[in-house]
């Protein structure tokens, strides 16, 4: 019998070596879960050393019920599915993985911006359907000489601004009021309010965290403050972005386009406004993917469980004031 018992709370990968391989390391046995509602990860955790979470949700309900719990690991960089306050209340920490996936997110934030600034994925469609020459109907502006605002400047937000270094953009303006403006000048970046970037920006990309303070930060009042060919990309979070006056904003023409990643709620309702949109370009929350990002996510998330479950502490720590 195995010293341990981990339990995953939901799955989503198509195989669970990585992380069978690190827990083998303190005896581990790892349990698959397909939970989907707290009662479940309640059911599916009472009794589990560790746990790791990827969609479902651990609410408080469900951590009252875990009484052996010492982890709770996440993939993933934002722990918006656990409630922090009621797992340190009980002395368990928080993990999650905060550097597997900044060169994915960047580059598709990147790949978003291009998109939307090119027209590529509407152009394609057009062409399918027998158009040529279309360019007047879909003007495209210069990418040279822009601006360049991003709303969060964590390791994701500042690996894309030294990727758009050879853009030749006039200016990269930032807003996180928990970075101090002398970091931003360091990497080339001047650090602004709110207003002003969105007044200045012709591309605006998200990389905040989703917390009470953030939730629909960009909303129908800071559409309203944005350059009608303003371009938004969101990598990060959906509830970050108010969808009802997202599809205002691109259907009068307040802005010009947007690139979505993320969105509130995941997956995107059937009859979702933005699908009939030709000016926003939609993907699935797959900025985080690729082959050696999910193999690092799966590996990071069990590491933190292994290592706390040997007494030692995770590699990244959400709550630290627990390990005290």
């Amino acid at each position: 019998m195995s010293e341990f018992k981990v339990v995953i709370t939901d799955l989503g990968y198509a195989s669970y070596q990585p992380e069978k391989d690190e827990l083998a390391a303190v005896d581990a046995e790892l349990v698959l879960a397909e939970c989907s509602t707290e009662d479940e990860v309640a059911e599916a955790c009472a009794d589990a050393d560790g746990v790791i979470n990827r969609a479902a949700p651990v609410g408080s309900a469900a951590i009252d019920r875990m009484s052996r719990c010492r982890v709770i690991s996440r993939y993933g960089v934002g722990v918006d599915t656990i409630d922090i306050p009621a797992a340190t209340a009980k002395k368990i920490i928080v993990a999650n993985v905060r550097d597997y996936c900044d060169e994915e997110v960047s580059d598709h934030a990147l790949a978003l911006i291009m998109a939307c600034a090119r027209k590529t994925s509407i152009r394609d469609r057009q062409v399918r359907a027998g158009a040529w020459d279309v360019g007047a109907k879909n003007p495209v502006y210069r990418i040279a000489g822009k601006v360049l605002g991003l709303v969060g400047y964590g390791t994701i937000a500042r690996t894309l601004h030294r990727k758009v270094a050879g853009f030749n953009l006039s200016e990269v303006l930032v807003y996180d009021p928990y970075v101090e403006p002398e970091e931003t000048a360091k990497n080339g970046a001047r650090s602004v309010e709110m207003d002003e970037l969105l007044a200045n920006a012709d591309y605006i990309s998200i990389h905040a965290p989703l917390t009470d303070s953030t939730r629909h930060i960009i909303g129908a009042e800071q559409f309203g403050a944005m350059k009608p060919t303003t371009i938004l990309v969101n990598t990060s979070r959906g509830p970050l972005v108010d969808t009802d006056a997202l599809y205002e904003a691109l259907t009068t023409g307040q802005i010009n386009s947007a690139g979505i990643d993320v969105h509130d709620p995941e997956p995107p309702k059937k009859d979702c406004k933005l699908f009939g949109l030709d000016n926003v370009v939609l993907t699935d929350h797959a900025g985080w993917y690729s082959e050696e990002s999910q193999l690092a996510l799966q590996q990071s998330a069990a590491r933190n469980v292994a290592l706390v479950l040997a007494g030692k502490k995770p590699l990244f720590c959400v709550n630290p004031e627990v390990l005290k």
